[in-house]
């Protein structure tokens, strides 16, 4: 059958998965296509833009046309403002679903010579195809050739990640907004920068007690609807997710002890020091979090670099680290403490190592080798910034070296830049390690079935994927952990155990999440569009799930939950 848009609001009574009373693959597509041609990239005039664009989209929307008052956009962040956009479409009584998804893409950078093609889906694919069509492929590229070839799959900035959940999330609030029996409310959250800093959602999360309130609502639950990567056939993409991972970015800031070349063993190397400790932490499967039901990837290195910016013949007294370590038990708390235990072996083995190769070349030369080194210093910034900003000048000085910096976009050189400001103040001498953390916290969530709420949304996504019966394409795994970084960290949950720590260790107070006490709690989950290699050239979507067998899925859920025929 031919996909023919949304039900009539008769037709639409009729119940909500019958293949004559909605065909919504049409109309998803249509509105992902539409998505990615509004270019959105983070930080730029078209991020801005965008809520006011999509804002006219939903405006097409009867229901929209009639209740133009219903969408409402919220201002975020930027300079030009970039804002949130609620939809909301109302039934009988307060009880609310959320459907959550982020508008914003990364760049298109590294489409090189498409560029320009980026963001229209159809004149992307015929030039991918002819590219790949023209040369030696890896396996990666045979498989996008095969995927593109195939017609399953749909490339574009933004088709993947995240703008096909979205549409689908649209599709499903217009279909409901045609029922003319309409037993609950629909929301739809669609928020900038999760790319970046996830101040889309951490502005909603502030404005959403006071905005609900208002609008007479109740959140009792809420559906993000961010993409899943799969090399495979679908079956690990095709996935609900009961919680998503945590996300820390521990530093080290290296201050060693400089020496001439000529003379090596008279001082230590913070690079030396720097390699141990990255020797230690990159990729070290024993330091993946195994708690929970579930095992999240090691950490790994983001940032490792000299701060020196001249040329000397001398070895560097400065190196910086940082880290990108995901976690979905225990606390921020905790995984500071391993950190910092990392740190401290790594600097007893550089010192081992120093000792011994010094040892050995005094016995090639029979000459002593230098100095022995001193004993290293592991300070936390919280302990640094303590022994600097003890009273007003300093403070007032390190505010104003701050602010100075508040155009930097990269969280990683402004952390740098701010503790290497402290450590000049403080006059620490190496060697000596400076911990902390260099950029935002995402905290992990995990639904909790005890909670009614969450126990209801569990027996709806149950009688959701019933109702689409035995599809292949629609069968389903339940995951413990999202295991990207999303805006689901601040959906529907307040500041989690440990969080202290990692404010007390921020350098940039811009990166330290505050939220409300009043913040809404809500429960959770992911559900989203499945596709391969997202923030990359290759970016594409799997259309028969994204656009046919996901919105089908969110509706039945969405009718399932707010009926409340859940709850029992």
């Amino acid at each position: 059958m031919t996909d023919v848009g949304f039900a009539s609001p008769q037709q639409a009574d009729m119940g909500p998965l019958r293949a004559a009373e909605w065909r919504c693959t049409a109309r998803a597509s249509e509105i992902a296509h539409r998505l990615v041609g509004y270019n959105s990239e983070g930080g730029t005039a078209g991020e801005a833009s965008f809520a006011g664009r999509l804002r006219d989209l939903l405006l097409e929307i009867p229901y929209f046309r009639e209740r133009p008052d219903d969408i409402i956009l919220l201002d975020s962040h930027g300079d030009p403002m970039t804002q949130n956009v609620v939809a909301i479409v109302r039934g009988r009584g307060t009880r609310t679903l959320a459907l959550a998804g982020h508008f914003d893409t990364v760049s298109v950078g590294n489409y090189h010579d498409l560029a320009p093609l980026a963001c229209q889906p159809e004149a992307l694919t015929e030039a991918l195809l002819a590219d790949l069509g023209s040369r030696p492929l890896s396996d990666q590229e045979e498989r996008a050739f095969a995927d593109l070839n195939s017609g399953d799959f749909v490339p574009g900035r933004g088709m993947l990640d995240m703008k096909s959940g979205l549409a689908a999330g649209i599709a499903v609030l217009e279909r409901f907004a045609a029922r003319s029996d309409r037993i609950g409310n629909l929301v739809l959250f669609a928020s900038p920068d999760e790319e970046r800093e996830s101040r889309g959602m951490r502005a909603l999360r502030e404005s959403l007690p006071a905005l609900m309130q208002a609008q007479g609502l109740v959140i009792e639950a809420a559906i993000n609807m961010d993409v899943t990567s799969d090399q495979g056939d679908g079956s690990i993409g095709r996935a609900v997710y009961e919680g998503t991972i945590g996300k820390l970015l521990p530093f080290a800031f290296i201050v060693g002890q400089s020496s001439h070349a000529s003379y090596p063993f008279e001082g230590i190397s913070a690079q030396l020091i720097g390699a141990e400790i990255l020797r230690g932490i990159e990729c070290n499967a024993d330091l993946a979090d195994k708690g929970n039901g579930d095992v999240s990837p090691p950490p790994i290195c983001l940032e490792a670099r000299d701060t020196r910016s001249e040329y000397e013949v001398t070895t560097p007294e400065r190196f910086w680290l940082s880290f990108n370590w995901l976690y979905h038990s225990g606390s921020a708390a905790d995984r500071f403490l391993q950190f910092r235990a990392e740190v401290e072996a790594a600097l007893s083995r550089a010192g081992d190592r120093l000792r011994a190769n010094a040892a050995a070349f005094t016995a090639l030369t029979g000459a002593r080798p230098g100095a022995t080194m001193a004993s290293p210093t592991i300070l936390t910034l919280a302990e640094l910034r303590d022994r600097v900003v003890g009273d007003t000048a300093a403070r007032e000085a390190f505010a104003a070296y701050e602010a100075g910096l508040a155009s930097l976009d990269n969280p990683l050189i402004l952390s740098r830049l701010l503790t290497s400001w402290l450590v000049d103040a403080a006059r620490i001498k190496g060697p000596a390690v400076v911990i902390g953390f260099a950029g935002l916290h995402y905290p992990p969530s995990r639904l909790d079935p005890v909670d009614p709420r969450g126990a209801a949304l569990l027996r709806a996504i149950e009688e959701g994927q019933r109702q689409l019966g035995e599809e292949p394409q629609a069968q389903l795994i339940r995951r413990p952990y999202f295991q990207g970084i999303s805006d689901m960290s601040f959906l529907g949950q307040r500041m989690q155990a440990g969080a202290a720590v990692v404010a007390e260790n921020t350098p940039a107070a811009r990166l330290v999440d505050k939220p409300g006490a009043a913040a809404l709690e809500f429960p959770a989950v992911n559900i989203g569009p499945w596709g391969r290699e997202f923030h990359q050239r290759l970016e594409r979507v799997h259309a028969p799930y994204a656009f046919g067998v996901l919105p089908r899925l969110l509706a039945a859920i969405a009718e399932d939950f707010l009926s409340g025929t859940a709850d029992a």
